[in-house]
């Protein structure tokens, strides 16, 4: 059984800096992805690495996100720094075996229960 499960999210006031985990089981040779939705709007990619260490970015996180995993713990990673208030969201990690987009979510099977950021101006 795939599980996946976030830790890492709190409140940060906008510039301030939070580091996302997602530790994963019973799986290997996936990719993974953080995928986040604020209210009322679409579950949107953040960013995703896949197993050759390949990331991938949406626009709107390029320089202030980084994706990583360490495959020794099977732990997906996303350091966030220099937050904005429209970064407020639920963040979910996401695996599977992914041939295309690596940011969209169609395609993944497995998903967390999501961690909660918020940030304030």
């Amino acid at each position: 059984v795939v599980q996946l499960a976030e830790s890492g999210g709190g409140s940060v006031q906008a510039g301030g800096s939070l580091r996302l985990s997602c530790a994963a089981s019973g799986y290997n040779d996936y990719s993974m992805a953080w995928f986040r939705q604020a209210p009322g709007k679409e579950r949107e990619g953040v960013a995703a690495i896949n197993t050759y260490g390949y990331t991938e970015y949406a626009d709107s996180v390029k320089g202030r996100f980084t994706v990583s995993k360490d495959n020794a713990k099977n732990t997906l990673y996303l350091q966030m720094s220099s937050l904005k208030p429209e970064d407020t969201a639920m963040y979910y990690c996401a695996a599977d075996w992914i041939a295309g987009n690596l940011i969209s979510p169609r395609g993944y099977r497995y998903w967390g229960q999501g961690t909660q950021v918020t940030v304030s101006s």
